[in-house]
């Protein structure tokens, strides 16, 4: 009886559990209350089969409550991605906002964020969330990864694109008074070579919550353009991407961006 509830993302059975223990969701139930309660799009149908079979077995209220926290503490050994897109909304389809997923994600760090991102436009408006993060915790330690992009046909001197870029970052784009640490792929900005760019979106949120995205950080990429990506809370997976981009930098191959 209870695939129907399992099947649900987390974030909508915790609220779930959260309204059964408050008594907001209770019987008799219908498809109607939950959409409305949980903020469901899909699987309404499911969880009112599930609650109703919960409740003629005679589990209902904060006994179901107890119950679906058992069972999911049970089976969150074994993490279970949430599917996160960008673009638009479509009836019958649930899916978590990407928007919505970055500033949850960002606005709630308690000790450490790893962000790497291929583009960003307005900075100040991007980066917001997280630069007020960082002001309200001051033990919070954020590492950004960064493309500069070398134009075509564009011969100015490494440094100079190096130094420009920073003194945009830091003057305009950056809207904390808090710094992170940034950094930089110089293979993007080699001259007549194959070279390579800093293309990951990937963000990792207190050694836990890894976010891989196909959005940039850009209004387009979170509220319009039709992306894609994965959420999921695994500490091992989150070490291995840590990890992974920790070795670039301690290896030189990710440069770190002047503090003007």
């Amino acid at each position: 009886m209870i695939e129907g509830l399992l099947d649900l993302p987390s974030h909508v059975r915790k609220r779930l559990v959260e309204a059964l223990e408050t008594g907001s969701v209770g019987p008799p139930y219908s498809a109607t209350s939950l959409q409305s309660t949980l903020d469901m799009t899909e699987g309404a149908s499911d969880c009112l089969e599930a609650l109703e079979q919960m409740e003629r077995a005679g589990i209902s209220g904060a006994s179901a409550a107890a119950w679906i926290r058992s069972v999911d503490e049970a089976t969150s050994r074994r993490p279970r991605p949430d599917l996160v897109w960008s673009g638009p909304e479509v009836p019958g389809l649930h899916a978590r906002d990407t928007r919505r997923v970055f500033d949850e994600l960002l606005g709630s760090a308690e000790q450490s964020i790893w962000a790497s991102t291929y583009a960003f436009f307005d900075g100040a408006r991007a980066f917001k969330v997280l630069a007020e993060r960082m002001d309200e915790r001051a033990e919070l330690a954020v590492t950004l990864l960064l493309n500069i992009q070398r134009k075509h046909g564009d011969t100015t001197a490494t440094e100079q694109l190096v130094r420009k870029f920073a003194d945009r970052f830091w003057k305009t784009d950056w809207p904390g008074s808090s710094r992170p640490r940034v950094f930089y792929d110089p293979r993007a900005l080699e001259i007549d070579k194959p070279g390579g760019v800093l293309h990951a979106k990937a963000f990792v949120v207190d050694g836990e919550a890894v976010f891989v995205t196909s959005a940039n950080f850009t209004e387009a990429a979170l509220d319009r353009n039709i992306e894609l990506g994965l959420l999921v809370r695994d500490r091992t997976l989150a070490a291995s991407i840590t990890t992974h981009f920790g070795t670039l930098i301690d290896q030189g191959l990710l440069a770190p961006l002047p503090a003007t």
